[in-house]
């Protein structure tokens, strides 16, 4: 990342971090503003929600818009049952 900051964060009392005010800045991170925070191996990420919808819809691109991955698994859980019941 060409725009990579580097800062150390404390980890104060409940667990609480402080995001340093210049990297506040360069992500245009405002007061009161929800992140989510997953863990990635050792290392902590924190994302805005738009910036995940933003990935899930592009790893889910390629599926056509009148495809429905939930009438596929009900499908398929269905015909898994029946087999089951024979």
């Amino acid at each position: 990342m060409a725009n990579e900051t580097h800062n150390e964060i404390l980890l104060g009392a409940q667990g609480r971090l402080v995001i340093p005010a210049a990297l506040r800045k360069s992500l245009d991170l405002k007061q009161g503003e929800r992140l989510v925070a997953r863990r990635v191996g050792d290392s902590l990420v924190l994302e805005r929600p738009a910036a995940i919808k933003q990935r899930l819809k592009k790893r889910f691109q390629h599926i056509p818009t009148e495809v429905s991955l939930a009438e596929e698994l009900i499908a398929e859980r269905r015909h898994e049952a029946s087999r089951g019941e024979a």
